[in-house]
Formats: structure tokens, sequence, C-alpha cells
């Protein structure tokens, strides 16, 4: 059995039918890591022997017939999720010794369920980028070609499903941070619902934004991973308590009849000519399976990327002031008093990129400039949030490119911020508007890179959403491609 060809429902038929074992996948999957992270720089920490353990507690239930939906399976996360007794850096230099006492809610669901966690992924500090670039662990690498970016900024999660490093992944998306690494990658990434998946145990960037969700080879194995860890969290104030349905056993009800749009403001002309061949062949695929494609219009898009850069600064500025030396993280201080501690420490332990955004946050939120810049920008996104209530009125979901271009060189866009931000011009309305949204792969480029076609439901519509992207998987081959290390 090639781990490159590992699935969540193949191999849970197999672990379950005992023609293999935990133990031997875990061990399948160590060996790959071993084999190829010199060349990709996937993983920021490594539990070879908690995984071998928690392998080995998976055999027992298995033999014991009492295995749940991932019991066996061996999962990656990004290093932005609280792990108790395992170090969670978030990508940066302030918390480089950080080892959190706690579980975050979604890795508990994750043990709870009997999966396997292999270790940490690198990640764009705190998030924040869209190339895997600015994180303290080294730049992570595109297994299709290690001199591109695999996206960001769950990079590290994507490239490790995409190299068979795991069967799958957990990243977050602020902007786009699942579904643009996946896109550049070649695998499926969903943003959920606003509220759809707990956020205890991660650690914030923009916490209006944020939203943890899977990354997978499969639509099956996305609609799984989601199962596992959507749900009410008490702990989370923003978790919404809605029903989970069972996503897998309805994804085979087709799009026949389903009414798609097509915003006019993502095909741009800025767009990469094999994007938009690659979207637009994908349009004719959903045609064909009957689906009808609508043209809609999302007037305030335009909007979105200044809007976004507003808020999530300015929440992060809020959120990363608590980075300062005192209870937790790198400390330094070479004399002086306390105020000399905050600025040794946080000039230190923050990269190029958090520091940016935490002044553009902070500036927004100063006196005399809030109702300037940060209040507006809520209210532009109420504008965007109402566009797609509106579009949903006249159509079941909504079809894009993720991004305007397939995976970039490393390095290409670092000395320009503006470029960078707008790799996810058309992935930042869809956290704006607190819907959910999911990339599937669709094809590639010249140079052999994959591409990213985008599905946006309606809040709460996940459901609806997979079947689409479930239909169009059966009716093409391109989820099947696999790089070669």
């Amino acid at each position: 059995m090639s781990v490159l060809q590992l699935t969540i429902s193949g191999l849970r038929e197999e672990l379950q039918a005992q023609r293999t074992s935990a133990v031997a996948v875990t061990r399948r999957c160590i060996e790959r890591i071993d084999n190829t992270d010199d060349q990709l720089n996937t993983f920021v920490s490594r539990c070879d022997d908690s995984a071998f353990q928690d392998a080995t507690a998976a055999d027992v239930r298995l033999s014991a017939g009492k295995a749940a939906t991932l019991t066996g399976i061996p999962l990656g996360l990004k290093d932005i999720f609280s792990t108790k007794g395992l170090r969670t850096t978030c990508g940066s230099k302030i918390l480089a010794n950080y080892v959190p006492v706690y579980d975050a809610t979604v890795v508990e669901r994750l043990r709870e369920q009997g999966a396997v966690i292999v270790g940490k992924l690198n990640m764009d500090e705190f998030a924040m980028g869209s190339s895997n670039e600015s994180s303290a662990a080294g730049v992570c690498r595109n297994p299709w070609d290690t001199n591109h970016v695999p996206g960001g900024s769950s990079g590290g999660s994507a490239v490790a499903v995409a190299a068979g490093q795991v069967v799958a992944a957990l990243g977050t998306d602020t902007g786009g941070s699942i579904r643009q690494p996946a896109a550049h990658c070649g695998v499926v990434g969903l943003k959920p619902t606003y509220g759809r998946v707990s956020r205890y145990g991660v650690i914030a960037y923009a916490s209006s934004l944020d939203q943890v969700g899977p990354i997978t080879r499969t639509v099956e194995d996305c609609a799984l991973l989601l199962e596992a860890i959507a749900g009410y969290d008490p702990c989370d104030s923003t978790s919404v308590d809605c029903p989970v349905p069972d996503y897998q056993a309805s994804l085979r009800d087709g799009v026949a009849g389903k009414k798609i749009g097509l915003p006019q403001e993502y095909f741009i002309a800025g767009l990469d000519p094999a994007v938009k061949a690659a979207v637009d062949a994908a349009v004719e695929v959903y045609r064909g399976l009957g689906a009808e494609l609508v043209p809609v219009s999302l007037p305030h898009t335009d909007y979105s990327v200044a809007c976004y850069y507003l808020i999530a600064t300015a929440e992060a500025s809020s959120n990363l002031a608590r980075y300062d030396g005192v209870r937790f993280g790198v400390r330094h201080c070479t004399g002086g008093g306390l105020i000399d501690m905050y600025q040794q420490t946080r000039s230190a332990g923050f990269g190029a990129e958090v520091k940016r955004r935490i002044m553009l946050g902070t500036y927004a939120l100063s006196s005399g400039y809030y109702d300037a810049y940060y209040l507006k920008a809520q209210k532009v996104r109420t504008l965007i949030r109402q566009d797609f209530l509106k579009a949903f009125e006249q159509v079941d979901l909504l079809l894009t490119p993720v991004a305007p271009t397939a995976a970039f060189k490393i390095g290409e866009k670092m000395d320009d911020p503006l470029q960078m931000y707008l790799s996810d011009i058309f992935t930042i309305p869809a956290n704006l508007a607190g819907t959910c949204a999911m990339s599937i792969p669709c094809g590639f480029d010249a140079a052999g890179l994959p591409i990213g076609l985008q599905l946006i439901g309606k809040p709460f519509g996940e459901e609806e959403m997979l079947q689409a992207a479930w239909a169009f998987e059966q009716a093409t081959d391109w989820h099947t491609c696999r790089p070669t290390l």
C-alpha cells in the first residue's frame, strides 16, 4: 500500500478489515516524512514516539471492534493548535519554546476518534502570509516544484497531504489560508462557516475571521474530517449550536437542477489564462452534470482586500499584545525597565510581516483614526455579506477561481507586500461574509503546477457544497494526480 494513495475512507476499510494495522501505516508515514522533509521543510515538531503509542492504542480499539471514523488514521496539525505536551510555535520565534498544557477542542475531538497525530506543520508566522515564507522555521516548499511556494498560511498542512507524509491535516483560514495552499498543492481544502468549528485552543490572528478546517486528498475525506471536528463547543463564545449533518451520507445527491452562480467580479482581466481555462472547463463539467450556471454580481468585491487588511490587522494588533515576554514565550531583556523589555522581546520575537500588520492594525485603532478606518471597514464588511446573501437568493452555490495564478516562485513577491496580499483577492470575501468555501483540484498550468476551483456555499451550507464538489471530483481525475519527489 503506497502512502501516496492513502485516503481516510480507503484506509478505514483496510484497518477495520485488519488487512493492515495502524502501527504499520504510521511507520510508513514516518518513513515518508524522513525521506522527503529535507526537500520540503514541512514539519516544525514531530512526535514519533507518541504517534506509535497512539497507533498501538488504535490497533487495540480496532481489534475490539470499537473503532471510530478516524481510529488509526495518521494526521498532521498546523502549528497553530494547542497540543498538550507538544511544542506549539505558531511559526514564530516568540513562541519557540512554548508547550501548551491543554489540547485545542479540535485536537481533543481527533484524539477521541482515535486519530494518530504525527506532528506539527509549518506555517506563516501567526498565520500572516500567503506563501509560507514568513515562518521562523524557514520556507516550506511546494512538492510539485520545490522552487515554488506552497501557498499560505497553512502551507505545511497542504504540502504534507499532497506529498503523502500524512493522510490528512488540519489548517486554519482567515483570508484564504486553507483554500489557497490547497489549490497550489493540488489537494482539497475547506473553510467552514464561521462558528461551525470551535476555535478554542487555536492561537488567534483575527478572531472574527479565523476558522478551522480540513485539508485532504478527496472530497469524501474532507466530509469525514469536517464531521469529526464540527459542532458546538461551550468553550468558544463564537461557536454556533447548530446540528452537524452526516456529510458523507449525502455526498451522492449530485448537482442536477442546482443553480451555480458565476460572480462577474471574480473573472477579471488579471486572471492567468491557464487559471481561466481550467475554471471555464470546470463550468462545462457542471453544465454537463445538469447544473444551471447563472451570472451573478457581488458588487462590493473590489473593496474586500482593503476591508480585510484593516479588520484583520486591527484584531491582530489586539490579539498579539499578549506576547510581551511576561507570562509565556521568549523573553529578551538586556537591561532597562519594563518598557525596554517589551520592546526588546517584541522586536526580536516577531518577524517583519507580523510587525507590519501589528503596526497597520494599531494605527487603524488609534485615537482619531478608529472611525475613519476600522469602523468604516466593518460597515463595508456588512455590505459584502449582504452581497453574498442576496446572491444566494438566486443560486445555490457560487463558483470562482481560488487564486489569480498558480503557485509563484519562492521570493518572487517578498519585496512587494501589496502583490502578496492580492494573492488572496478571491478567497478573502468568504471570510468577511462568514460563509463556507472550499478548493478542489481542477487542472494544471503549462509548468505543471496545480490550479484550484473554489465553491462558495450558503452560511452553514457545507452539505450542499460538498455534494457539488464530490460530483465534480467523480467526473474528473484531477484529484488522483500526485507530485513526484
